[in-house]
């Protein structure tokens, strides 16, 4: 069982690898991207109308139904429209990177947990190819 005093550091820890994060130019970038794409109102409004209309589309399948070729076209065409705007190509674009950032930081977590020792760069890239992969390399 861990003492108080060892918890506070695993905390302190955290809070200096959190705050190296924010500090780095390309996480401030990442979040400039974001909060421009959630003060445009209309690209918010184009995000969720594709995304809901992939969501039916996606259950419309998984129902059995087949698409038709006109709810194919609309759909590609609501995407290309909002792929077409920067701000929202921008959005999705830093998703992935701090998305990136993320399973990088958890999958240096996790095998440090695994390992019961720090991971060198050949335990990083060892393995499955992620989580939930299940190929077992």
């Amino acid at each position: 069982m861990q003492t108080l005093t060892e918890n506070n550091l695993v905390l302190q820890k955290t809070q200096e690898l959190c705050q190296a994060i924010l500090d780095q130019t390309t996480f401030r970038d990442i979040r400039l991207r974001i909060d421009t794409f959630l003060s445009d109102d209309a690209a918010k409004s184009a995000y969720q109308s594709l995304s809901e209309q992939g969501e039916q589309l996606q259950f419309k399948q998984q129902r059995g139904e087949s698409l038709t070729p006109e709810e194919i076209a609309e759909f590609e065409k609501q995407r290309e429209t909002f792929l077409s705007n920067p701000v929202a190509r921008d959005f999705l674009d830093a998703q992935h990177e701090m998305h990136q950032v993320q399973e990088s930081v958890g999958r240096y977590v996790s095998k440090t947990f695994e390992l019961g020792r720090l991971p060198n760069p050949e335990d990083l890239h060892s393995g499955s190819c992620g989580s939930g992969c299940g190929c077992h390399h």
